[in-house]
């Protein structure tokens, strides 16, 4: 060409020791010789890279999970839920209770957080709105699932709910273990049993016996407890549970013990969220029991959490962007490149059988 002729010897002498380095040679058009099998063999090779490359992308798609555990960090507690909300913040996490007793009146129930109960006026006092709990009347919904039978129509059922409660809220607890309770009051339940015992009602009230002579039924549905942010990929042990008293009285005590299980949770491409794992326990304590043992507690639920000191780190990720695209470019370029060397292989050797058989 012009370009190579106009040259100046200089440039050229300095030019010509890179040739020797040049590793892609170019073939000239017209050596160039295609056919069938050549284009067979490109085909086949395209399929093979086309479908390694799908596999890579469905490998990349799927979500890795990770699990590991270690110590708990420490966290002091505040004691008071009126501190100022920086002392609050990670001290306490919120503890949200959404339960129904068909078959106990509003004002017969009472409710405590670590022995500070309702009826002694403690609760209010460490406990403010919005932060509290709430009684009302149930939904036809929630007594429906709440008293499983007995019920008739909406309108018998609109009727009957008025005799049930209803407790919801939310309270802020501190990071250490407590209970929380909801039974009977102790005012409904020293009238129940004076009136059943001994037919005299100690009470000044003239309300009628809401009971009718009868011990209180403590018959409950926990719709939902939950401590803290709830770990998405994990189901709520204290979600729609029944506790049934069908020991002919109605009376008893559903203990539950609650194990909270803090856990990091983090998922590809979101900050990390801070949650609870629960493993729960629970079983039915007969009157006969509580009363052998003299115990103080009354008939309803009585939930015992306690944090543990491990803790675990659930990651969600997928591979590493960059390794993902460097998987792409080997798949391609290796697939081409080992077919190339083959299918040489394969040529060479047909050319060579060919020659000795000439």
């Amino acid at each position: 060409p012009a370009t190579n002729a106009n040259a100046s010897p200089h440039h050229t002498s300095i030019m010509a020791p890179l040739r020797s380095f040049d590793a892609f040679a170019k073939p000239i058009d017209g050596i160039r010789e295609r056919s069938v099998t050549g284009g067979f063999i490109t085909l086949l090779a395209s399929a093979t890279a086309g479908l390694l490359l799908l596999s890579q992308i469905i490998v990349y798609l799927q979500v890795q999970t990770r699990h590991s555990m270690h110590l708990a960090d420490s966290v002091p507690s505040v004691l008071f839920n009126n501190a100022s909300p920086k002392k609050l913040l990670g001290h306490h996490i919120p503890l949200r209770v959404h339960v129904t007793f068909p078959h106990l009146h509003c004002g017969a129930l009472d409710y405590a957080h670590d022995g500070n109960a309702l009826s002694s006026g403690k609760f209010e006092h460490y406990h403010k709105a919005p932060f509290t709990f709430t009684k009302r009347k149930p939904t036809n919904k929630e007594y429906k699932n709440a008293a499983v039978s007995g019920f008739g129509k909406d309108s018998e059922i609109n009727q009957k709910r008025n005799e049930g409660c209803t407790l919801v809220g939310t309270l802020h607890v501190p990071r250490v273990g407590g209970t929380i309770s909801i039974s009977v009051s102790p005012d409904a339940w020293r009238r129940a049993t004076s009136l059943l015992s001994f037919g005299v009602d100690p009470s000044s009230s003239k309300d009628p016996d809401p009971f009718h002579g009868k011990l209180p039924n403590v018959t409950h549905l926990i719709h939902d407890v939950t401590f803290g942010a709830p770990f998405p990929p994990g189901d709520n042990p204290l979600q729609n549970t029944h506790h049934v008293m069908d020991n002919g009285s109605g009376v008893a005590l559903a203990n539950v013990a609650v194990k909270l299980v803090p856990t990091t949770y983090k998922q590809t491409f979101h900050s990390a969220q801070e949650t609870y794992q629960a493993s729960v326990s629970r079983h039915i304590v007969q009157p006969e029991t509580l009363a052998a043992q003299r115990s103080t507690l009354l008939p309803g639920l009585l939930i015992t959490y306690d944090f543990t000191p491990l803790a675990v780190r659930h990651v969600e990720s997928r591979e590493n962007w960059f390794v993902f695209c460097s998987s792409l470019v080997g798949i391609v370029g290796g697939v081409f490149v080992t077919v190339g060397l083959v299918s040489g292989c394969l040529v060479n050797s047909a050319q060579a059988v060919a020659k000795k058989m000439d």
